[in-house]
């Protein structure tokens, strides 16, 4: 993307010709937010299909591999942006650690709040001088209240126990200096002064996933990306990310995704050419 911000609003105008000819799946070098309010279009995200029920929104992190198919009914606005322009979101920090993030929203807020944000940005966008600093804060702001709107723990800021939200991130922090390495949640626990279990419950409770878990996807969402853009070989990018073994490694990696690691390299960039 050229400009660091652009937004569209779905209209049947726009997305007829898309029915009629659906883009190829894609890469980003920009953050995308979909912000569906009407219909029940299909979301393919690393080959990860889902049909969104509206309203919902479903943020796509850069460099994600990711196909949009609109219904006929299909309306709300796409927001894309570079991450340097509002570089502390919440779901950029989360976009590591889970394989999609994805939750509905109120359908009243839906057309309220979040419409207005959205066609002030539209206005903004469209002056023949853009203020992008003007962009940034109305962005910011936008992005603030879709989080706080959420109805998921992980994303909400007022979670019944925030000194467990304090813990998690801690523990997320700790993991993205250590991920490539092969270590499991007693290494965590450790580091954070407490013990497996309860580290373990808290994942649960603000997350919905165990810390096993977590640290497995964010091994995979890593070994994706090299996969996908780096010549190393299949053994070495296993290697890297802490297993010792090509078969283990493989194993893993088709459980979680369906195919293996080459065929996973050679699907995604037969798609993307």
């Amino acid at each position: 993307m050229d400009v660091p911000f652009k937004i569209l609003k779905l209209t049947r105008e726009i997305i007829e010709p898309v029915i009629a000819n659906p883009i190829p799946p894609h890469r980003h070098d920009h953050e995308e937010l979909l912000i569906i309010t009407h219909g029940k279009p299909v979301h393919s995200l690393d080959f990860t299909e889902v049909q969104l029920q509206s309203p919902v929104i479903m943020y796509v992190a850069q460099g994600k591999v990711h196909n949009f198919i609109p219904d006929s009914e299909t309306a709300g606005w796409v927001i894309r942006y570079k991450n340097e322009l509002v570089p502390q979101s919440r779901f950029n920090f989360y976009s590591s650690y889970l394989d999609q993030i994805e939750y509905p929203l109120g359908a009243e807020y839906c057309s309220t709040n979040l419409n207005s944000l959205c066609e002030v940005m539209l206005m903004e966008f469209n002056e023949n001088v853009i203020n992008y600093q003007v962009i940034k804060h109305l962005l910011s702001a936008l992005l603030s209240r879709l989080e706080a709107e959420s109805n998921k723990e992980y994303l909400d800021k007022q979670a019944s126990n925030r000194s467990q939200v304090v813990t998690f991130n801690s523990f997320l922090k700790i993991l993205e200096f250590n991920y490539a390495r092969s270590e499991n949640a007693d290494f965590y626990a450790e580091k954070l002064n407490m013990s497996t279990r309860n580290l373990n419950l808290i994942s649960q409770s603000v997350f919905g996933k165990s810390i096993s878990d977590i640290i497995e996807t964010r091994k995979l969402i890593e070994a994706r990306n090299l996969l996908l853009t780096s010549g190393k070989s299949v053994s070495e990018i296993g290697y890297e990310l802490g297993y010792n073994e090509k078969s283990y490694f493989t194993r893993v990696f088709r459980k979680r995704t369906g195919v293996t690691p080459t065929e996973y390299r050679e699907l995604m960039r037969t798609t993307i050419s």
